[in-house]
């Protein structure tokens, strides 16, 4: 009987998790659109002044693996001097995070 108690929670606990997952784009629109632009231009006030690059550019896209991308939104991403360009993407479980790489795969036209 206990065993089936806990099976029953886990998998009520595994739907509810699934259930409120959020997707790449509404990751997007939270975490990243505010400087990327919600077309991954990079036109935005913060993008400007970040000098971020066009995510939609396939030359740009070329310069960086699924690997990469992953790791700069799990890390955060600084530059020679260790100056932080791009904050880590925090509270956003890894798998959804790992959603987020073909999303961004997407922008490019």
């Amino acid at each position: 009987m206990k065993n089936s108690t806990l099976l029953t929670t886990i998998f009520m606990l595994a739907l509810a998790t699934a259930a409120t997952a959020a997707t790449p784009q509404a990751n997007w629109d939270e975490h990243c659109a505010k400087c990327h632009g919600a077309d991954g231009k990079g036109q935005t006030k913060m993008g400007k002044k970040l000098g971020i690059r066009d995510l939609t550019d396939a030359k740009t896209q070329a310069e960086f693996t699924d690997v990469q991308a992953l790791d700069a939104m799990q890390k955060g991403i600084t530059d020679k001097k260790g100056k932080t360009s791009m904050k880590a993407i925090e509270g956003v479980p890894a798998d959804e995070l790992a959603a987020m790489v073909p999303f961004v795969r997407a922008l490019k036209k």
